[in-house]
């Protein structure tokens, strides 16, 4: 099955009944609230997107056979991380987490799932951070998509809010978004 998202298909599988048998991976993701109080420390703020996140994680061998997809053209078996599994936010999230240790620790960037967000103050500071953090990602691997980068803004969009020197707005055209699924997904 394929999904489209920004005029390219993604190849999406149905995992209902193996999701049903999953023990489920409680990872903490990073809290909301406590991510935006960290942000408000910093007048400068980056965001990256990991560039094809899930899709990045090679599953071990031995777990293929049960991510089968079966199509019209044969019975295919995923050997990255695909869309759809359970598991995958908790897994990517721990597997970000454990490329930035420091950085997390240290309280001026943040992680959520495949973005990255690093705020700053002053903007010598800012300039500082960005190699170090551009270069963990290079040492694990990571691509980064430059279309959905920002850096060294003092207001972006950020997990669906926009972020900006000590303030925080939610993003209207995310409520609208949300507003439209829920009418359109309501059966009566």
């Amino acid at each position: 099955m394929f999904a489209w998202h920004n005029d390219k298909s993604r190849s999406v599988g149905v995992f209902t009944a193996l999701n049903t048998y999953t023990v489920a991976d409680r990872y903490p993701i990073c809290r909301i609230q406590e991510t935006f109080t960290q942000l408000s420390k910093g007048k400068y703020i980056t965001s990256m997107d990991a560039l094809k996140g899930f899709h990045e994680n090679v599953f071990i061998p031995q777990t293929n056979k049960f991510l089968r997809v079966i199509t019209h053209c044969g019975i295919y078996e995923y050997l990255i991380m695909p869309l759809g599994i359970k598991n995958t936010p908790s897994h990517y999230q721990r597997m970000m987490n454990t490329i930035f240790p420091t950085k997390l620790s240290e309280g001026w960037i943040i992680i959520y799932i495949d973005d990255i967000i690093i705020c700053s103050y002053p903007w010598s500071l800012h300039l500082e951070r960005l190699p170090r953090v551009l270069d963990k990602g290079i040492g694990a691997n990571m691509k980064i998509s430059l279309k959905k980068c920002n850096f060294g803004f003092e207001e972006l969009k950020a997990l669906g809010h926009i972020v900006f020197v000590l303030s925080l707005v939610i993003d209207k055209n995310k409520v609208a978004a949300m507003l439209l699924k829920a009418i359109t997904q309501n059966k009566e």
